[in-house]
């Protein structure tokens, strides 16, 4: 039986636009929502041009009240019955009463490879630490900030000059393979991670 994805973002959605494309063929899986944060979130249009159903939960309008965020999030998220909820570059901060709600079920693709350097500016931290290597994991979501069991991690060399930004230019192509390559295999069951680079 073919699982039904909701996709949160909050920004361009390149994580989402690599996993609506990859939802085709023998893939265990479909997109049924791609899902923002707010108005202004250019994948909201990359995601209705690839014929994805979109919605808008704008935590703007609910003034510092999670709770409230959390509950409207949860029931538009539900009326769409998915199977799994990617995050995909969603900036929100998530309360242990929504994940438990999806737990087992809701997965993150973040910047570094975890356990080392969660939260932001992953790739300036890296720098400033001296790291060889850096890249990005995929992780089933807790309640716990960038923590849960890892599902996939890919690694690039850290490069003599880097900047933050060529250093995150070079992980989000790895991000476009892992967090794909993931999904199929979590879609179909399967829970061993996948390991690139």
């Amino acid at each position: 039986m073919t699982k039904r994805v909701v996709i949160l973002i909050s920004g361009g959605g390149s994580n989402m636009i690599s996993l609506v494309r990859s939802m085709t063929g023998d893939h265990p899986a479909r997109p049924c929502l791609v899902l923002a944060n707010s108005t202004g979130a250019g994948g909201l249009v990359r995601a209705a041009e690839m014929g994805v159903p979109t919605e808008v939960v704008d935590h703007r309008l609910h003034k510092g009240d999670r709770g409230s965020f959390e509950d409207v999030l949860h029931g538009v998220i539900a009326g769409y019955k998915p199977d799994i909820i990617c995050l995909a570059g969603f900036m929100r901060v998530l309360t242990e009463g929504f994940v438990d709600r999806w737990q087992g079920r809701m997965i993150n693709i973040h910047p570094s490879i975890l356990p080392r350097y969660r939260g932001l500016n992953t790739h300036a931290r890296a720098l400033e630490a001296g790291e060889t290597e850096a890249g990005c994991t995929v992780h089933e979501v807790t309640a716990a900030l960038d923590d849960g069991p890892i599902l996939g991690q890919a690694r690039v060399p850290v490069l003599d000059g880097d900047t933050p930004e060529a250093l995150a230019a070079r992980v989000l192509e790895m991000e476009h393979r892992l967090y794909p390559a993931v999904l199929r295999r979590f879609a179909a069951g399967d829970r061993t991670p996948v390991w690139l680079g």
